[in-house]
């Protein structure tokens, strides 16, 4: 794609001024702007370095009419810019168009942003310069720190470009941009410092490096880029010594009349903006904050104000890619359209269309690069995802275009995952050949999904929680709700039905507070003539919400609260994962049938082996987020009750309890020989150790200990030292029992010595998202300390007790270990 992008979520992404855009490719406007005037038989005379027109511009030149018109002569690119285009606001976005594997640690991908700014061009002298232009402080015109406001946040000039010619009528500045568009400019490039740093990239190699193409259009201009640098240690083909990427720079013009913003509130779920305004009363400069939203006006007010279901003046239309193949594009349309229920709890109806691709005959100028085209962009790639980014204007937080990206191979994840947590319960999901019409379901979910991001819908993990577990294994419940509040989670399948269980549904669906959440930004509030008129509704409504779990938000950041994770359904994630195991202990025997007997072939097998070891960890995962928890209900000062409240001790307990049973005993029940010893030949015992090492090591993480610390002064009668005691006391069972240690076993005790050596000696990398706690000046290494001390005087007294050698060569192990965690000056 080769329009603007800003990342969801990933991902991880207002009132009402209408902009009128021509529908038709034009050239632009040449009214002149208050602040592009200039005396036009100064311009007749073309100044020192100027030259005619048609010198510059020459017969040979491939026009191409847009916002610029853009010319092609020989090798050299001209932008003709006209004067009221100076001093207009623009939105610039450079994005990968396509990039070698492994780039950014393989955290980035084609289409991913890698820096959107808004810029400006405006003549200084004989010069055209592009500059920066913020709106992350602001003041009114009107009022007279506006001026120190610009004094003090003067914003760079990115490139200055000298005047080629006047445009024919003297209406405009022709430039040369072959150069600009040829360099290594920092702010515009795919390679940050730290990618050059890590990359050892010396320069960007002219002779391997050129301008593929750039096109204009009515409010947009794409140009692709096609670089190579050379790179001493590149991310891949190390023997090419080089990294070669396709740069995407795309360049929107913006209204001329920013759209009325709608005020953030962070209880709802909201992509946003935010500017600091340094005009307000307060003794500080106001951080406000801006919802993320596509303008729709009622074309009836007064109908729309009588509480009647009215079309928008403007749309929002998503047109599919010319590749979907066509047995897709019905379930597609569905997922982009199914936002429409929504839309209609906000007073609009057919506020979100699909639509086919244009034929040639019905819009000879359509193209999926041109921003007034939103699309639904089919990708042949491997990769295994969806994503729906969007472009919007930073002033405002106007939503002006998205594309949604469906790779072909993402389907496949969908599939792997329906058979392995709904088998159990779900005959229609037990074989790789998926029926089309689940296959057809599961994707519209997907696009309904993404569309929601291009809405303005960050993930809200927290709804996943919202429904008691045991109502998923009710038909009529999981039918009429689906089974989470809302299609925004990361809640894909129903693994909580049980065999027998009917009429389930099993895949996701668009929930409660997809409505509630559309009708909050999206709804036409015509009595409001301001961003702050507006409030006063808003925040009534969510008041009127308060306590209801169905629409609560909860982005899932920071890994504190149980309620807000991804991949989870259910409020009783004990019981949830319980339920969960217990399928896919009728999962796992099944698995051979399922696929190698079918196929003749151990492919698949493999694959979905290797899933299944991550669908069981994904369920440990939940329960070991109770341990250290804390809730999180995002509250005003007006509601009752307190943001931030620990899981209750009895929970924090049983969750280790459960964890000890199901997550650190042996899992035998993984161990089917005629799945293992076809698809690897020895690496089996040391997988299960790294899943059991990675979970005992969350447990242990310094961030979830010092938030059991605080459990003492927040009145809950769960600790680190309950936690450590009891966690230590289970993985070492068989010393206090007397009983042979397995394989599993010893791998994981000798895990957790070293992760206590690790919380005694070694200083512990600071997280980005853990919960700061300074360890040498805590009870961290108290407690391991006197917890290791325990455990030495057991092993002391067992190590005797044991005939079989294995056992009594790890007892004595583990007590050197010991010795050595406890005293490493000795070593």
């Amino acid at each position: 794609m080769s329009k603007f992008y800003q990342a969801v979520g990933l991902v991880c992404l207002m009132a009402v001024v209408q902009v009128s855009c021509s529908t038709s490719k034009v050239a632009p406007a040449t009214t002149k702007t208050a602040t592009a005037k200039a005396d036009s038989s100064d311009k007749a005379k073309p100044k020192t370095g100027m030259k005619a027109y048609k010198a510059v511009i020459t017969k040979e030149a491939v026009s191409d009419s847009g916002v610029f018109m853009v010319h092609k002569v020989g090798e050299k690119y001209y932008y003709e810019i006209p004067d009221s285009l100076l001093m207009r606001d623009f939105l610039w976005v450079s994005r990968f168009a396509s990039l070698p594997s492994g780039l950014g640690g393989g955290y980035v991908n084609a289409g991913s942003s890698v820096n959107e700014q808004m810029v400006v061009w405006q003549k200084f002298g004989d010069k055209i310069v592009l500059k920066t232009k913020s709106y992350n402080a602001v003041a009114a015109d009107s009022l007279p720190i506006n001026i120190s406001v610009q004094a003090n946040n003067y914003q760079p000039t990115i490139y200055a470009f000298d005047i080629a010619a006047l445009s024919k009528d003297s209406s405009g500045y022709v430039i040369d941009v072959t150069k600009f568009f040829s360099s290594d400019i920092k702010t515009f490039s795919g390679l940050d410092a730290e990618m050059r740093k890590n990359y050892k990239v010396s320069r960007l190699d002219d002779s391997r490096s050129f301008i593929q193409s750039v096109k204009s259009f009515p409010l947009n201009i794409e140009v692709k880029q096609d670089f190579t640098y050379d790179a001493a240690e590149p991310p891949s083909n190390s023997e090419t010594g080089a990294i070669s990427l396709l740069m995407n720079q795309s360049m929107v013009l913006l209204p001329k009349v920013p759209m009325q913003p709608r005020i953030n509130d962070y209880r709802v779920g909201y992509f946003n903006i935010r500017q600091l305004d340094y005009g307000s009363e307060a003794l500080k400069a106001d951080e406000k904050s801006y919802i993320r939203r596509w303008k729709l006006v009622p074309k009836d007010i007064a109908a729309y104000k009588r509480g009647e279901l009215v079309e928008p003046v403007k749309p929002i239309v998503y047109y599919l890619d010319p590749a979907t193949p066509d047995k897709l594009r019905p379930y597609i349309k569905a997922g982009v359209e199914q936002w429409q229920e929504a839309f209609e709890t906000a007073g609009f109806k057919n506020a979100i269309i699909a639509k086919d691709p244009p034929s040639p005959e019905e819009d000879p100028d359509f193209s999926p690069e041109d921003v007034r085209y939103s699309v639904i962009r089919y990708v042949a790639s491997t990769t295994r995802n969806a994503v729906g980014p969007s472009v919007s204007d930073p002033r405002s937080g106007e939503i002006i275009e998205s594309d949604i990206i469906w790779y072909h191979n993402h389907l496949r994840s969908y599939r792997n995952r329906y058979l392995l947590e709904t088998g159990a319960a779900n005959p229609t999901a037990r074989t790789l050949d998926t029926p089309m019409d689940d296959l057809g379901e599961m994707m519209k979910e997907v696009i309904t999904h993404e569309v929601g991001h291009a809405l303005g819908l960050p993930h809200n993990m927290k709804a996943s929680s919202a429904y008691p577990t045991d109502s998923l294994r009710s038909g009529a419940f999981t039918q009429k709700y689906g089974i989470a509040a809302t299609i925004m989670d990361y809640a894909r399948y129903n693994y909580v039905a049980q065999p027998g269980d009917e009429n389930i549904r099993f895949v996701r669906q668009l929930g409660p507070y997809d409505h509630y959440a559309i009708n909050w930004g999206y709804r036409y509030l015509p009595e409001a003539r301001t961003a702050e008129a507006e409030v006063p509704t808003l925040s009534k409504w969510i008041d009127e919400k308060t306590g209801n779990p169905m629409y609560q938000f909860g982005s899932g950041s920071g890994g504190y609260d149980p309620e807000s994770q991804t991949e989870n359904v259910g409020a009783d994630l004990v019981q949830a994962s319980t339920y969960g195991l217990k399928n896919l202990k009728l999962v796992a025997p099944k698995l051979y049938d399922w696929t190698a007997a079918k196929t003749n072939d151990y492919d698949d097998l493999e694959e979905l082996y290797d899933e299944l070891l991550g669908v069981w960890s994904r369920y440990i995962g939940h329960v070991v987020t109770n341990v250290g928890g804390v809730h999180e209900n995002r509250l005003k000062p007006n509601q009752e009750g307190y943001i931030f409240t620990p899981v209750d001790a009895k929970t924090q307990a049983t969750s280790v309890n459960w964890l000890l049973t199901n997550a650190f005993a042996s899992p035998d029940w993984l161990h089917e020989s005629k799945i293992s010893r076809n698809i690897h030949h020895a690496n089996y015992v040391d997988e299960i150790r790294s899943l059991q090492a990675r979970h005992l090591n969350s447990l242990l993480s310094p961030d979830r200990l010092a938030r059991l610390m605080e459990n003492e002064v927040n009145d809950v009668r769960y600790n680190a030292l309950d936690m450590v005691s009891q966690l230590q006391r289970g993985i070492w069972s068989e010393v206090y029992k007397g009983t042979e240690i397995d394989i599993y076993r010893r791998n994981l005790q000798k895990a957790y010595l070293d992760r206590m050596n690790y919380l005694l000696n070694e200083k512990p990398t600071a997280s980005r998202f853990g919960t700061p706690v300074n360890i040498s000046q805590s009870d961290i290494r108290s407690i391991v300390r006197g917890e290791l001390v325990k455990l030495q005087q057991q092993l002391k007294s067992a190590q005797n007790r044991y005939k079989d050698d294995l056992s009594r060569y790890h007892v004595q192990d583990a007590l050197v270990r010991i010795d050595t965690i406890l005293n490493p000056a000795k070593s």
